[in-house]
């Protein structure tokens, strides 16, 4: 049986492999690896292949309703009158939504993702018999493990290899 395991780089993660070393688990059959994590920006704008599932639109429109009411409402008094003043009111208030929302998402929310700082960026995968399971498992997640996934499969102690299914 193979535990996959995520941690954050701290030293909870020493202490794991040496509960696990104690508890009967040879340290060649202890795993650590640890990721790259993701050094390029984010992309603002989304393509047919990928999206993120913020739009950018979505106060654009809300606000080109409300500016194109108004727009056309105060158009009767104008000289233009109220269907070029309520088109006009629509393009500033779709800029104007577009904006906020690209301001949100460039300065405020890149500001919460560093800040939160939260990234697995440990990887630890365990070879052990299958009654030893529930036991790993068990200290991981003392041992603040951030997620672990059990494989079952022949496992050959000693040796270091695994076949799994």
């Amino acid at each position: 049986m193979q535990l996959f395991s995520t941690f954050e780089h701290t030293i909870h993660i020493e202490l794991a492999v040496a509960t696990l070393e104690k508890k009967g688990i040879p340290q060649e059959n202890i795993f650590v690896v640890p990721l790259d994590n993701r050094k390029e920006e984010r992309k603002i704008f989304d393509t047919l292949e990928r999206s993120d599932g913020t739009s950018l639109i979505d106060i654009g429109a809300a606000l080109s309703t409300a500016f194109a009411v108004i727009g056309a409402s105060i158009g009767f008094e104008l000289a233009w009158g109220p269907i070029y003043w309520g088109l006009i009111g629509a393009a500033v208030g779709f800029l104007v939504g577009f904006a906020i929302r690209l301001f949100t998402e460039l300065v405020l929310k890149k500001r919460r993702r560093v800040l939160k700082g939260f990234h697995s960026e440990l990887i630890m995968i365990v070879d052990c018999k299958e009654e030893e399971g529930e036991l790993v498992e068990n200290i991981l997640f003392r041992h603040f493990a951030m997620g672990v996934a059990k494989v079952k499969g022949d496992s050959k102690q000693g040796d270091g290899s695994s076949a799994s299914t």
